[in-house]
């Protein structure tokens, strides 16, 4: 599968900032709904050595993940998903948490700190405090908050190490408009 290179580009130039906070390289690598991979993609050329895997709903999304064959897919539902005694180095979302129902995003937060052995990662729309906002003329699809405080709030083993954006408008690499932050379990 071909991925278009503005959408490469834009996922590199992401995780490049983000991973300038990531003191430790991480050898393995879990996404939560990952789609068609173009942030996997991007991971595979930053880290090349690193195991990547998914988490994916989207049974298309999944037969194209598993054609690319860098990374290891599961079939499922993140509010399903249980990791077993397996963990990751890094584990993180982008553009997911935004479209969960509020009253199950402690569900995914605590997948993510049980999944993580060290690193936890957010790009997702950011907002101070809770918002709906209609999502392709649809009520209760999409979401904004704070995500990273919430679990900066929940977990008291968790600190944030840094934190950006990504711009709509950036003329090299235009990305949706998201905040990234990256917390360290410790």
């Amino acid at each position: 599968m071909t991925v278009p290179p503005i959408y490469l580009a834009s996922a590199l130039s992401m995780w490049n900032d983000i991973l300038k906070y990531v003191p430790v390289s991480p050898a393995n690598i879990l996404e939560l709904g990952p789609n068609i991979g173009f942030n996997l993609r991007a991971l595979r050329l930053l880290l090349p050595q690193a195991s990547l895997s998914g988490i994916e709903i989207n049974a298309q999304a999944v037969d194209r993940l598993k054609e690319w064959g860098e990374a290891e897919v599961t079939h499922g539902s993140i509010l399903d998903y249980t990791p077993g005694p397996r963990r990751w180095d890094l584990v993180f979302t982008s553009g997911v948490l935004i479209h969960i129902n509020p009253e199950y995003l402690q569900t995914v937060y605590k997948l993510m700190h049980m999944a993580s052995t060290r690193y936890i990662c957010l790009a997702e729309y950011y907002n101070p405090t809770p918002v709906e906002v209609a999502y392709r003329g649809n009520a209760e699809r999409l979401y904004k908050r704070d995500f990273a405080g919430d679990i900066l709030d929940m977990f008291s083993d968790v600190r944030l190490l840094g934190y950006g954006c990504t711009y709509r408008r950036d003329t090299k690499t235009p990305h949706d408009d998201l905040m990234w932050f990256v917390l360290e379990k410790y």
